[in-house]
């Protein structure tokens, strides 16, 4: 299992692969295919538990879905996301959420969308051995200030980003997600940090790239427009599915090969 250690040191050196998964079978399918990360993010509130956002989402359902990924994954280092108001407003409590996802789920580290008010938390988180993944530009769980725009795009806001990118860095980060900012502002970023950035539509010049697992294979109805499709498990669920269905209804299924008789019960009656 690579440590946080491990993926500090691939900045600027090889490409970082990370997939978010929420439950145990799609853990250890990306853990097989030898993605580096696996992010349990509250993205699950959009992408598996029906939510229109992530701020629905609650630190129990994030602890029980971390701790199935981390039963699911042997090599990955698994890194749990801190919902919506489970940080920000105090420290103590911030600390025992994220020492949850570690010490009782099995998290390797902890995701926090960030801003000036995340910088003490990180350094807190790193110094008490609670690895931190700062998170900046689209933070979802600010839908209801800034929406799902793209970020960074003046100077003043790119200025800012990439500041608060060397504090969290300085503050003990071992990485940052860049989500949804222009392309040469991640560059811009990754080059001045000597931790590795993360990105995701934010272009090819970060250190490594970060997908939803259900836009990535195809799961979902609709993806971002920053995302790619690399498989259509829809379809072929749906295909599934419907074959179940059409074998029921005309009794091939079950077959013989998926009955079993007991002669000893021939006289029940």
């Amino acid at each position: 299992m690579p440590t946080v250690r491990d993926i500090r040191a691939k900045a600027g050196e090889a490409p970082i692969t990370m997939l978010t998964a929420y439950d145990a079978p799609t853990a250890e399918i990306v853990d097989d295919a030898d993605i580096d990360m696996i992010l349990v993010g509250d993205s699950m509130g959009n992408a598996v538990l029906g939510y229109d956002s992530t701020l629905p989402v609650t630190v129990d359902e994030v602890a029980s879905r971390t701790g199935a990924v981390s039963r699911g994954a042997e090599d990955a280092l698994v890194i749990a996301d801190l919902p919506f108001l489970s940080f920000g407003f105090d420290t103590k409590t911030a600390v025992e959420h994220a020492g949850r996802m570690v010490k009782e789920e099995g998290a390797n580290a902890v995701k926090i969308e960030s801003g000036s008010h995340t910088v003490e938390l990180t350094e807190t988180l790193s110094q008490i051995g609670i690895p931190v993944m700062a998170h900046l530009g689209l933070t979802p769980q600010h839908v209801n200030q800034s929406g799902y725009a793209r970020q960074g795009t003046s100077q003043e806001a790119a200025e800012e980003m990439l500041e608060l990118a060397r504090e969290h860095e300085e503050a003990g980060a071992f990485s940052l997600v860049l989500e949804h900012v222009p392309a040469n502002l991640a560059e811009t970023i990754t080059e001045e940090l000597d931790i590795p950035t993360i990105g995701i539509g934010a272009g090819p010049h970060t250190d490594g790239q970060v997908l939803v697992i259900t836009d990535a294979v195809g799961l979902g109805d609709w993806s971002p427009s920053f995302s790619k499709q690399f498989g259509n498990v829809r379809g072929e669920m749906k295909r599934a599915v419907s074959a179940y269905r059409d074998e029921v209804e005309s009794g091939e299924f079950p077959a013989d090969e998926h009955s079993h008789v007991e002669e000893n019960l021939d006289d029940v009656y």
